[in-house]
């Protein structure tokens, strides 16, 4: 039985309160995780990684973002350990648009992040060089570049989105919070009808074909930023047939640099959030690279 509550924090306290059996999974983000387990000691949680990224959408057909250049900066000004560092306390993973590894099986090891734009330790290198590309293109600290950044109206995406807005700012950039409602944004997001935006994908499976197609492919509908690399995606389909797993591994590597080198859709970063449960909550598994696939409960038990 799904009881809904609107509000994540009456939700927890609700839980808390005995009033639940279990969290919503995966519902349960790392600052509030202290709170729930000093109020109800009892209970068992579990953090896990969700294979879900936030991540920078930019409408490329819109100008000035139509230039590789502008969209390059963009990518440049991101502090990934700040966003990982405010929001979850530290706990999260950099990576490209597959889940990093250990939970990963497919994704960019870290010494493969190295030389990709926005993911040197030397942020303040890297936004010198996105200044610099701005200067080129005619802005500065007397002319900014203003626009709205849209977001889902939700806590996991709003709260990003500020710290974005802030990045943003050090390379001229003057980007507005433009909160969307849910039952609007997937459309919106669909009909490319922003210009630029934070948005979360989740993947339903760890496995390149679901990430590489839905997001990635010329056309495809979740492909909401409209990346278009057709020699790319015959690498798609290549990888997709290659029989033997460390030759398709190593075609899957060279298709994600290629992805966040192309800045297709800049990942920020792979996000954890916990699930708890009462401890008469018997039979659970919580799984470790989907939000989707743990869910028919068929060998969930109360055992009370």
């Amino acid at each position: 039985e799904y009881t809904i509550v609107p509000n994540r924090s009456t939700a927890l306290l609700a839980f808390v309160a005995g009033n639940f059996d279990m969290t919503w999974p995966y519902d349960v983000a790392i600052p509030l995780l202290k709170d729930v387990q000093s109020q109800a000691p009892q209970a068992i949680c579990e953090t896990t990684p969700l294979n879900a990224s936030r991540n920078l959408i930019i409408n490329r057909k819109v100008p000035p973002f139509d230039n590789p250049e502008i969209r390059r900066a963009m990518a440049l000004s991101l502090d990934r350990k700040a966003f990982i560092d405010i929001l979850d306390e530290g706990q999260g993973d950099i990576g490209g648009a597959l889940l990093p590894p250990p939970a990963g099986v497919w994704g960019l090891p870290p010494e493969m992040l190295k030389g990709l734009p926005g993911y040197d330790p030397d942020v303040e290198k890297s936004r010198a060089e996105g200044r610099a590309i701005m200067e080129r293109a005619g802005y500065g600290p007397d002319n900014r570049l203003r626009v709205k950044l849209s977001v889902r109206n939700i806590p996991i995406a709003r709260d990003p989105a500020i710290i974005l807005t802030d990045q943003l700012k050090t390379i001229y950039i003057d980007a507005e919070l433009d909160p969307i409602e849910t039952v609007n944004w997937f459309p919106k997001a669909i009909r490319k009808d922003y210009v630029v935006g934070l948005n979360l994908t989740a993947a339903a499976v760890d496995d390149p074909d679901q990430q590489f197609f839905e997001n990635y492919a010329c056309g495809a509908e979740r492909n909401i930023t409209g990346y278009c690399n057709p020699e790319l995606e015959k690498q798609f389909e290549r990888q997709s047939m290659e029989p033997d797993r460390e030759k398709r591994q190593k075609l899957v590597w060279t298709i994600d640099r290629t992805l966040q080198e192309d800045g297709a859709r800049p990942i920020i970063f792979h996000y954890r959030a916990a699930s708890c449960r009462q401890p008469y909550v018997k039979g659970l598994t919580i799984m470790v690279n989907s939000i989707y696939n743990g869910w028919r409960f068929e060998d969930v038990w109360l055992d009370r």
